[in-house]
């Protein structure tokens, strides 16, 4: 049952991006950019907080040698930026800023940009951002974070399923509840030993240097991990009260009430631990968020691992399980199904931000997957419901005259001597069940057998579900994708309606390049900057630059920017871009009286 969600989730694991939740917003200086001066700073800006590393920052000159820079720190004490001290000696020519942070939800994020200072360089240093993830070290990384989520469903599933179902025969499920808290307790302790070479993109081995795991114990990741398996030692003496309080006769309602409070608060720590550490914990309404975050996962246990407990009673218990016992799973199934429903659909709106994010994003196609494989598990989840009500109304139905109700209202004293105990019906021996001899019996284990099926079929579809869960975790989430995308720079290094390089010739007159800056690149007003360069590759002064936009499809402009010459470069403090879609950007260079050229572009311009 675990040997096929493992593999789908190593296979849907390598299939997406790298995990990188916390989409980069902007820079400073821009990517591409052109300075008159060299920058004092080189700040970032995300659409949620990150935190930093050591080696947060690389700068590396022309020539490809790594620049001496400050620590890594913040821009205003902001929580989504991260900031580095550049030297003030920097040279002409174009430099490389490698960068790799840690997102509010635990993934690491890198990325790289470049900004030139007087000139471009014709050569610029490689960009390397170092390694995204090792292989080896992102595969046992989700391997854990894989049995940790299986561990803490089969803990709280079981641990709920003996409180509130009250099985006649708990004792074959404190062995999935032992197996389990042993589970959490080795994939928390891989997890935190994994914690550093994860971020960092190395190979495991890293995980034995016990000064990445001191740096790892001071990060909010480390810290939670450290929480949980703090949580665990109060968790094990739970269970081994409740197992005694089991065992023993109860001596009334207040000290069973008390010990329900208790795991109740002990599973919330848990499922904090998770919503604290995940995508709940950053973006938009994270107090709602990481309520939703923790119903979510403590429903989702409560339903497969009460699901796991039932199949485990189904199978093992002697007596079989009573019908009362089924009917109140099945009551507790429908409550916590309820409540994921809630969540999951506030979560599910959270996480895309639009309709296109469904198909067009990872974390949008692996949620429509998990919706499908739900609505599968619901599926199987009505025929168990089936067999449920069958189980609970055939004893009524098929009970023998002379029978008598198991409880029966007796005097004080009990019963009276002369009043003999009426016997029970004979049981059938399983061999002979059906065969018409003992019919309450035989039709009692034909429809345990049924439930046994449809409860094993919902218990290999939520494994896999669990499986497609973990890698969702793991996946950005398409508001952030979204907002990645339109930060990204493609293979080219151009910023489509943001940066734009136009080379020019003017046959023996002159040649260079015009980089133009429009900035957001959105629709309504924009800030234009027009930087002309020479042959090679500096600054070259031109006695006129114009430019204008134009939108063929829909027969809007030419709306012309008013460029004035600002001593190096040319601006225009705004251009207004009224409506979305593939503009037309015409530049005209005058580079002597009578010799000039004009060179179009087509850019998009979004919403």
């Amino acid at each position: 049952m675990l040997l096929g969600p493992v593999l789908v989730l190593l296979l849907l694991g390598g299939a997406g991006p790298a995990s990188a939740h916390a989409a980069l917003a902007s820079t400073d200086p821009g990517d591409g950019t052109v300075l008159r001066r060299a920058p004092a700073h080189a700040t970032l800006t995300f659409s949620e907080s990150v935190g930093l590393r050591d080696d947060s920052f690389r700068v590396l000159d022309p020539g490809g040698h790594r620049v001496h820079t400050g620590e890594a720190g913040r821009a205003d004490g902001r929580a989504d930026t991260a900031r580095v001290a550049l030297p003030g000696e920097l040279g002409e020519g174009t430099y490389t800023v490698a960068w790799r942070v840690v997102s509010a939800d635990s993934h690491p994020v890198s990325g790289a940009f470049t900004f030139s200072v007087g000139r471009t360089s014709q050569t610029a240093a490689p960009v390397d951002t170092g390694p995204t993830e090792d292989p080896l070290t992102a595969g046992l990384h989700k391997t854990a974070r894989y049995l940790s989520y299986l561990a803490v469903a089969l803990l709280v599933g079981t641990a709920a399923f003996v409180a509130l179902c009250r099985p006649p025969d708990p004792a074959p499920l404190r062995r999935t509840l032992v197996a389990a808290w042993w589970t959490l307790l080795a994939a928390t302790v891989a997890l935190l030993a994994l914690r550093a070479p994860y971020e960092a993109g190395t190979g495991p081995s890293a995980a034995l240097d016990p000064a990445a795991l001191g740096d790892t114990l001071t990060t909010r990741p480390g810290v939670l991990l450290l929480v949980r398996l703090g949580l665990l030692v109060p968790v094990a003496l739970y269970l081994v009260h409740a197992a005694r309080t089991a065992r023993a006769d109860r001596r009334g309602g207040r000290r069973t009430a008390l010990t329900g409070a208790v795991g109740v608060v002990l599973a919330v720590g848990l499922a904090l631990t998770w919503a604290a550490a995940e995508h709940a914990s950053a973006g938009t309404q994270v107090p709602v968020a990481m309520t939703s975050s923790v119903l979510h996962l403590l429903a989702t246990a409560v339903w497969l691992g009460g699901l796991a407990a039932l199949l485990t009673t189904l199978r093992s218990a002697r007596p079989a399980p009573d019908a009362a016992t089924v009917a109140r799973f099945s009551r507790t199934a429908l409550t916590a199904v309820t409540v994921l429903v809630v969540t999951g659909v506030y979560q599910s709106w959270r996480g895309l931000g639009s309709w296109q994010a469904l198909t067009g994003t990872a974390y949008g196609r692996l949620l429509l997957a998990k919706v499908i494989l739900v609505a599968v598990l619901l599926a199987a989840a009505a025929v168990s419901r089936r067999w449920t009500a069958a189980l609970v109304t055939e004893p009524a139905a098929v009970r023998e005259p002379g029978r008598v109700p198991e409880r029966v209202p007796q005097p004080a004293g009990g019963p009276p001597p002369e009043a003999p105990r009426p016997e029970a019906p004979r049981a059938t021996h399983p061999s002979r069940a059906g065969t018409g001899t003992g019919t309450g019996t035989g039709t009692g284990s034909a429809l345990r057998r049924g439930l046994y099926r449809s409860v094993l079929v919902e218990a290999v579809v939520a494994a896999v579900v669990l499986g497609v869960t973990t890698v969702l975790t793991a996946t950005p989430p398409g508001r952030s994708a979204e907002e990645a995308a339109r930060a990204a720079v493609p293979a080219g290094g151009v910023l489509p309606a943001s940066v734009t390089t136009i080379p020019f010739e003017i046959g023996a007159s002159g040649s260079g390049t015009v980089q133009i800056t429009l900035d957001p690149g959105r629709t309504g007003d924009n800030a234009v900057q027009a930087v002309v360069f020479g042959p090679d590759g500096s600054l070259a002064a031109v006695p006129e630059l114009r430019l204008s936009f134009t939108l063929p499809d829909k027969q809007v402009g030419p709306i012309e920017a008013d460029l004035l010459d600002r001593g190096g470069y040319w601006s225009a403090n705004t251009v207004t871009l009224p409506l979305p879609g593939t503009w037309t950007m015409k530049v005209t260079v005058r580079v002597s009286e009578i010799d000039q050229v004009s060179e179009n572009r087509r850019i998009r311009v979004e919403r």
